[in-house]
C-alpha cells in the first residue's frame, strides 16, 4: 500500500484478511457507508487534508464487497480528498451500476458540474461538522449548496457529534432535502439509551425527513472489540442504541461498514465481525431485510426497488 505520501503517524491500515461472517447477509445487501482512498499516485490527497491515509482502492473495496456477500456500495467522499471527487466518482463508474456516490462540493459548484456528478452516480453531498476533520462548516455556504442540489433529488449526509445537535438542529431542519445521519449522530454510549441526549436525537429523527445509519460500532464503543478468549462479544455497549433506532425507525435505517475505517488508532475492526454484529441490532429477518436491502434500495436505486 505504498504511496508518494507519508501516512499520518499512528494510522492503522485496514484489516487485510477479514473473517468469514457468521451471519449470511440477505441477497441485495447494500453497504451505504464506505470510502476509497486514492491510490494517492493516481488520485492525490488534498493539500488541506487533516490526515494522510493508507491507500484503499476501488478494486480492494470491491473485493471486500464480494467476500462479505454485499451486493452494492454507497461510496462517501473522504475528507482527505477535499472537494476533488475524482477517486470516488471513478470507483462509482467502475462498479457497473453497483455503486452510488456521496460528494463533497463547494458553494461555487456549477449546475454543469453537478450534472456530471449526477450522471456518474452521485446521489448526495456530505456536510461534515466534526472539527477534527474540517476547519469549518459555515452554514450560509452549506445552505447555498443545499439549494443547488435540491432540484436533482439528492439528499444531504450530515456528520456531527451528539452533543452538538442542540446547536445544529435548527439548521438541519431548514435544509430543503432529505437528510441522512452518519453513525447515529455519534451518541455517547456511556450514557443511558433512555437519557436526554439520545432522546433529543430520537425526537429529531421523528420530526424530520431523516434516514439513520446504524454504522460504526467500532468508532462509538468504549467496551471495544471482542476479547481474544471469547469472553466478550464485540461492541456490546453500542447495541442498545442501534437496536432502539432500528426498532423505532425501521423504514428509514441504513447500514454500512465504514471501510477502510479512517482515523482509528486503537484497533482496526475485522469487517467479517462487523457483518456478524448486524443481527444483534436488527433481531428479526424482517428488520434485517429493511435495514440491509429495502431501505437503501428505496433511497439509492428507487427505479430498481420492488
Amino acid at each position: 500500500m505504498s504511496t508518494p505520501f507519508t501516512k499520518t503517524p499512528g494510522w492503522l491500515d485496514w484489516y487485510q484478511n477479514p473473517s468469514e461472517p457468521a451471519f449470511a447477509l440477505p441477497p441485495g445487501t447494500v453497504d451505504t457507508h464506505c470510502h476509497v482512498f486514492g491510490p494517492g499516485a493516481e488520485f492525490p490527497y488534498a493539500p488541506e487534508r487533516k490526515y494522510t491515509p493508507c491507500d484503499a482502492s476501488k478494486d480492494q473495496l470491491f473485493a471486500l464487497r464480494d467476500h462479505l456477500g454485499i451486493s452494492r456500495n454507497v461510496i462517501v467522499q473522504a475528507t482527505c480528498h477535499g472537494a476533488d471527487n475524482s477517486a470516488m466518482a471513478d470507483a462509482v463508474k467502475a462498479s457497473g451500476g453497483r455503486a452510488r456516490g456521496i460528494a463533497t462540493v463547494r458553494p461555487d459548484v456549477t449546475d454543469a458540474e453537478l450534472a456530471v456528478l449526477d450522471e456518474a452516480g452521485v446521489r448526495g453531498v456530505r456536510f461534515n461538522f466534526l472539527k477534527r476533520l474540517v476547519n469549518s462548516a459555515p452554514k450560509d455556504d452549506l445552505a447555498v449548496i443545499a439549494r443547488k442540489i435540491a432540484p436533482l433529488g439528492w439528499h444531504i449526509v450530515i456528520y456531527f457529534e451528539s452533543q452538538d445537535l442542540a446547536e445544529l438542529e435548527g439548521f438541519f431542519g431548514s435544509l430543503p432535502t432529505p437528510l441522512v445521519v452518519d453513525h447515529m449522530g455519534r451518541p455517547d454510549v456511556t450514557q443511558s439509551v433512555d437519557g436526554p441526549e439520545f432522546g433529543r436525537f430520537l425526537r429529531f429523527v421523528e420530526r424530520h425527513d431523516v434516514w439513520v445509519k446504524v454504522s460504526c460500532p467500532e468508532r462509538l464503543s468504549v467496551s471495544g472489540p471482542p476479547a481474544l478468549d471469547g469472553e466478550r462479544e464485540a461492541y456490546t455497549d453500542v447495541v442498545p442504541f442501534a437496536r432502539r433506532v432500528v426498532e423505532e425507525f425501521h423504514d428509514s435505517v441504513l447500514w454500512g461498514t465504514d471501510w477502510p475505517h479512517p482515523n482509528l488508532t486503537d484497533h482496526m475492526p475485522d469487517d467479517g465481525l462487523l457483518v456478524s454484529y448486524v443481527p444483534h441490532v436488527a433481531v428479526t429477518s424482517e428488520l434485517q431485510q429493511k435495514l440491509l436491502v429495502d431501505n437503501p434500495m428505496r433511497l439509492y436505486w428507487p427505479g430498481e426497488w420492488v
